[in-house]
This record gives C-alpha cells, sequence and structure tokens, in this order.
C-alpha cells in the first residue's frame, strides 16, 4: 500500500513545490522573498519550523526571516529574528556537519560543534525511539549560494512533520527549494539596487530640471563669477557666457572672455591640475590671469547642466575669489613654522627639515658598503678625542667636537622619505647611495637621496671611523651637517639691560648667522639662546671653516640701544646620516656644543637638559 501510493506522494510534493517556487518569484521585495522562502519549506516541504540567516556586508550571518506551523508557548524561533552569527562559527559548523548533497545534517550529539554565537532555538518535541527518528536537538541546513558561488544565507529547517529524518525524496526537494530560493534572493537583491538607483535617478533628473529653470536669473546677478562653457563640438571649452561678477573679479570685458576658455586664463604651474579637475562636481583652487597682468586666486566648481532629452550639454563653473584667505594660509603657515622674534624657521620646522633629509635605512646600508667590525667604530673612542693646535687655525678646540660620524644609533625611527629642501650648488646627486642594490626604488625609498655621514681620514687619508672597509665614493664624502649654537654671555645682558634689549641682540644674531652660511643651508632659532644650522652637501673641512665663519660673525660687538653689547657663542658640530632619529641627531651636535662649552670653562646645565640661561624668545 505505502509502495503504491508514494507516485502520488512525490506528484504532490512537486505540486506543492512549483506553487511555493512561484511564490518566491512572486515577492516585490528582498524582505518579502525572505518571508516566502520559510513560509514555502514549512508548507510545501513539511517542517513545523524555518529560518533564514542572510549574509550582511560585514559577513556575518544575520536572522532575516523566520516562519512556524503553529506558534509555541515559549515563543518559538521567533526569538531568533534580529540576531547575528560569526561568518567564522558558520563556516565552522557547516564544516563539521553531515554532508547530504548540498545540505548539511548536523545530528543532536554533535551539537558541541554549535559556537555560542549561532543563533539557536531548541523545541520541546519527542525524544527519538528509533535511529532515524528526529531528535530536538538535531538540524538541517541548506546553504544558499550565488551564481558566482558567493554564500547569500542558509535555509534552516526543524522538526519534519513526519517526525521522522528527512529521507530522500525530502532531501532532494529541499535541495531544489534551495536552489530556487538562491535564485529568488539574488534577483530580490538586484531588483532592490536597480529600485535604488532609479530612485537616485529621477532625483537627480528632478533636480536638474528644477536647476535648469531657475539658473538664468541666478547666473546674471550672482555675488559671485559664473561661466557656461561649451562642452561639445568645435567650440568645446570656450567660455559662451560669463555674469558681470566674473568680469569685475579678472578685469576683462565680457566680449573678451567669451573668446578665451580656462585654459587661456590659468596659470601655467596650474594648468595640470585644470585638465586633472573632473567637469561633473569638480573642485580645484588656482589662479586665474587679470587684465593688469597679475594672478587671481579663485576656487572653482564645476556642475553639468543638462537638458532632460540630450544629456549634457554646458559646464556650469562657479569662480570665487579666494585671494584674501590664500594669503592668510601663507601667513598662518609662515607663523607656524617660523620664529616671531626673529623671522627664522623655528624648532619644529628645522625638525621637519631635518626629517625630510633622513630615513630608517641605515647608514651601513645606504652608503652600499659592510659595515666595520666592532671596534673599529666606536663612539667616543681615544681616536676621536685628539685636539686640534692653536696653528691649525681653529680655536684650538679639540677634534671631537666637530662629531664622531659614526656613533652607532642605539635605535631608529621610520621618518618621512621625501626630500623637503634643495642641495646647495654643487652637491654631488649620489643616486646610486640610495638603495643596497644599487637602484633607486627598488627598496621602497623612491628618489630619496641617503644622507651617510662623512668618513673621517685620518693624517695619511686612511679612513679612520666609519662602515668603511675601503675608500668610500666620492658620493659620501660630504654629508649633512647640524651645527649647534648657544650664546654665552646673553643671560648677563638680559639681567643687565632687560629683555628689550635681549630680543634686540637675537634679531642681530639672526641677521649675522643668516649672512655667514651658504645658499640653501638652513639657520634656525631652536629656542631661548640657541639656533641651529643645517649645511647639506658639507665635507668636513668646509663644516669646520663655515662654523668658523659664524663664530666670527657673531663674536663682533652689536650697538643695542646706543649700547655697545657682545657675546660669544660655543658651537658643536654634528652630522645626521639614515638610520638616526630626529632627537639624535640635535642630540649628538648639542653634547658637542656643550663640550666646547665645558673646554672654554663656560655655562653649562645645571640638571640634564637645562640650560642656565634659557628665555623664551
Amino acid at each position: 500500500m505505502e509502495a503504491e501510493s508514494e507516485p502520488y506522494v512525490r506528484l504532490a510534493t512537486l505540486r506543492t513545490l512549483h506553487r511555493v517556487v512561484a511564490d518566491l518569484n512572486a515577492a516585490r521585495s528582498l524582505a518579502g522573498t525572505l518571508q516566502a522562502v520559510v513560509e514555502g519549506a514549512v508548507h510545501g516541504l513539511g517542517f513545523d519550523a524555518a529560518a533564514v540567516s542572510l549574509v550582511r556586508p560585514d559577513g556575518d550571518l544575520v536572522v532575516a526571516a523566520v516562519w512556524e506551523l503553529e506558534e509555541s508557548a515559549m515563543g518559538g524561533p521567533s526569538v531568533l529574528l534580529g540576531q547575528v552569527g560569526s561568518r567564522e562559527s558558520w563556516d565552522r559548523l557547516l564544516g563539521v556537519s553531515d554532508h547530504w548533497g548540498t545540505l548539511r545534517f548536523l545530528p543532536y550529539d554533535r551539537g558541541w560543534a554549535v559556537a555560542s554565537d549561532i543563533p539557536r532555538w531548541i523545541g520541546d518535541g519527542a525524544m527519538p525511539v528509533y535511529a532515524n527518528d528526529w531528535h530536538p536537538a538535531d538540524g538541517l541546513l541548506a546553504p544558499m549560494y550565488s551564481a558566482g558561488g558567493d554564500l547569500l544565507g542558509v535555509l534552516s529547517v526543524d522538526r519534519p512533520r513526519s517526525g521522522k529524518r528527512p529521507g530522500a525524496w525530502t532531501r532532494e526537494a529541499l535541495e531544489m527549494f534551495s536552489l530556487q530560493a538562491s535564485i529568488a534572493i539574488g534577483n530580490a537583491r538586484l531588483r532592490a539596487e536597480m529600485q535604488r538607483a532609479l530612485a537616485r535617478l529621477e532625483k537627480e533628473q528632478q533636480a536638474l530640471r528644477a536647476s535648469e529653470e531657475s539658473f538664468r536669473q541666478a547666473f546674471e546677478y550672482a555675488p559671485s563669477g559664473m561661466a557656461i562653457t561649451e562642452l561639445h563640438g568645435a567650440g568645446r571649452g570656450q567660455l559662451t557666457r560669463v555674469n558681470d561678477a566674473l568680469c569685475r573679479l579678472l578685469g576683462r570685458p565680457r566680449a573678451v572672455l567669451r573668446q578665451q576658455s580656462f585654459a587661456d586664463l590659468v596659470h601655467p604651474d596650474d594648468r595640470t591640475l585644470l585638465e586633472r579637475t573632473s567637469a561633473e562636481s569638480g573642485r580645484a583652487e588656482l589662479r586665474l590671469s587679470r587684465r593688469d597682468g597679475g594672478y587671481q586666486w579663485v576656487c572653482l566648481r564645476n556642475s553639468i547642466v543638462a537638458d532632460a532629452a540630450e544629456g549634457p550639454s554646458f559646464l556650469l563653473t562657479h569662480v570665487e575669489d579666494i585671494e584674501d584667505r590664500k594669503r592668510h594660509e601663507l601667513q598662518l603657515a609662515h607663523r607656524a613654522s617660523h620664529d616671531a622674534l626673529t623671522g627664522l624657521p623655528n624648532g619644529a620646522e628645522l625638525k621637519a627639515r631635518l626629517g625630510r633629509r633622513l630615513c630608517a635605512l641605515p647608514q651601513a646600508v645606504a652608503s652600499g658598503h659592510q659595515a666595520a667590525p666592532p671596534g673599529d667604530s666606536g663612539h667616543g673612542g681615544a681616536g676621536h678625542a685628539a685636539a686640534l693646535r692653536p696653528e691649525d687655525g681653529f680655536g684650538g678646540y679639540p677634534e671631537h667636537l666637530f662629531g664622531d660620524p659614526h656613533r652607532t644609533p642605539g635605535g631608529y625611527e621610520g621618518l618621512d622619505p621625501a626630500h623637503g629642501y634643495g642641495l646647495p650648488e654643487g652637491y654631488p646627486a649620489a643616486a646610486s647611495v640610495g638603495s643596497p642594490d644599487g637602484a633607486n626604488g627598488a627598496n621602497g625609498y623612491g628618489d630619496h637621496v641617503h644622507a651617510v655621514v662623512p668618513p673621517d681620514h685620518g693624517p695619511g687619508g686612511e679612513v679612520r671611523t666609519g662602515p668603511f672597509r675601503s675608500s668610500p665614493p666620492a658620493a659620501v664624502e660630504k654629508g649633512l651637517a647640524v651645527l649647534f649654537c648657544d650664546l654665552d654671555g646673553f643671560k648677563s645682558i638680559n639681567d643687565r639691560f632687560g629683555h628689550n634689549a635681549g630680543d634686540a641682540v637675537l634679531v642681530e644674531v639672526a641677521r649675522r648667522l643668516s649672512g655667514a652660511v651658504r645658499d640653501g643651508d638652513t639657520v634656525a632659532r631652536f629656542g631661548g639662546d640657541e639656533f641651529v644650522v643645517l649645511a647639506d652637501g658639507i665635507g668636513r673641512d668646509e663644516a669646520k671653516d663655515l662654523a668658523h665663519r659664524l663664530r666670527n660673525a657673531i663674536i663682533p660687538p652689536m650697538r643695542i640701544d646706543g649700547r655697545a653689547m657682545r657675546v660669544g657663542v660655543s658651537l658643536g658640530v654634528g652630522w645626521a646620516g639614515c638610520g638616526m632619529s630626529i632627537e639624535e641627531v640635535l642630540h649628538v651636535a648639542d653634547e658637542r656644543m656643550y663640550d666646547e662649552k665645558r673646554a672654554r670653562g663656560g655655562a653649562v646645565r645645571g640638571a640634564r637638559g637645562e640650560r642656565s640661561h634659557r628665555r623664551a624668545g
């Protein structure tokens, strides 16, 4: 009897499947489609409850729809609605379940595989008696995939009304249904995206039509410049219409402007920016030429004026005068990076320029030479402490005050590899020094020219210290010198004559230092009575000569408020090399300066990091 009725049962199931699949395709929204999926699984496949967990954009799965044949007294699976389970937990669950074709069956004795974050509801059905009876903790899952193989969601069904674990026919029917559900969900999503796109398009078209009706009057009476540019034909790019505000801004009559384009008016340096600016919703800040030959800073904002039938017709450009803002921006930038008293770059700007010259590549690698073994280039060794004789022409100060070029850094930090200020004239490019493999850019440093501390040559010309085992290339005979200058006797001027006199001394010292350096060197006021000079592309002998010039420039007396005043200076010369941090470079030069101050019996710091005569400028 049972065998005779089986064809009838299958035919009835097929009819039911046909009906529920038709319901899937008839849904008008994604939410309606998901609800049709769970209702179809319950009414068409003989299960008491079903739920769909949909994949969210972030990859996790959220319970988006549930359905139960008869709502349970404890709320049933509807309590799961809106709960979220992680993608990782779902993938693990699907992986440990039994594979029934495309279905996944999780028997109750494998409930340990269900992670705590996966939404789950266990009903109060009857406990199984036979091996193929359905257990309340059993789970049957139907993963749904897109045409491209991406997981769309998981259909979970529970409690077959037969009380048995589904047989081959029910499994096959559920597989067919889940496939159709996948297609329906994908189509629903596509329809939703298309509806949103159509809504946006309609809104834009309405706004465009409204703008087309009102812009004619707004164009002529706008307080800022307006222009219409041809987009098609031989006159593409030409200004076909301009308002009075633009004529006044550029000092050109309307008839002249209508014969030109923005490309004819833009500053040569801003031409690329103008070309790169998008026509629709484009924005650029650039300079346009005035009739008097000067240039005017403006902000261009572009938008399309379109015909409803023919599409884009003209380019509407709003031209805003930003001359005052640009001037204020330059003034603010200068104030932020320069000392208000002396006009010199301040400490922050000094560190920024030094940082742009350094990178994290260690010196021994940047130089392209093998580093010397330990002991060959120690810091502060006896070989660096030999004093210069007075007849050597440098005041008899110890040679080590001009910096140990091969001090092993105790650590370095990555800095911006861009080289932000020019090298002095005649400085070798040192293009091959930049990369350990001999090609700039191969190691990620681009066109950065690495700063390498020049070697310290002995009396016979041999390299006494440093990372070079043989004679270094000519490119590394010059480096970036950091000269730390601290005024001697400045505190007594402040105490005796007042801060106004002290400020005047600092201004005069700044002027003298600026006149003693080379073109391209940086003179910065580091703080109080301390100044720092950055000299790039300079050798050791040249650094000594520069320090000598700086000292001689400061020592002569200066007349302040009718009084002759004199200050001295303590100088320390350090060297900056890639692989060193900014703080390390400045600290080394600072220590050299204080070595000289101590050697000459000058004032030294009382406690670590404190100066005996510090005053903020």
